[in-house]
């Protein structure tokens, strides 16, 4: 089984909303996606240059442009 389901957290759980048909015992992966929280405006201000002087940013920007040129799809045959 894959898909979406809502959940509700309590006392730390995460507490389905609705009916799951998964055979007892059954370990599943959960990705959570989004949450109802405030952005924080500070703290992208407060992250704004901290990656400055730890990358190389002019060879990241030429590995890009490099990376766009190396084509994965096969020739189309005619």
């Amino acid at each position: 089984m894959s898909g979406t389901i809502r959940a509700k957290v309590k006392n730390g759980l995460l507490e389905p909303l609705e009916r799951i048909d998964l055979p007892e015992g059954t370990e599943v992966a959960i990705t959570i996606l989004g949450t109802t929280e405030k952005r924080n405006p500070d703290a992208f201000l407060r992250a704004a240059g901290s990656w400055k002087g730890k990358i190389d940013a002019e060879g990241l920007i030429r590995n890009i442009y490099a990376d766009r040129l190396i084509s994965t799809r096969p020739e189309p045959r005619l």
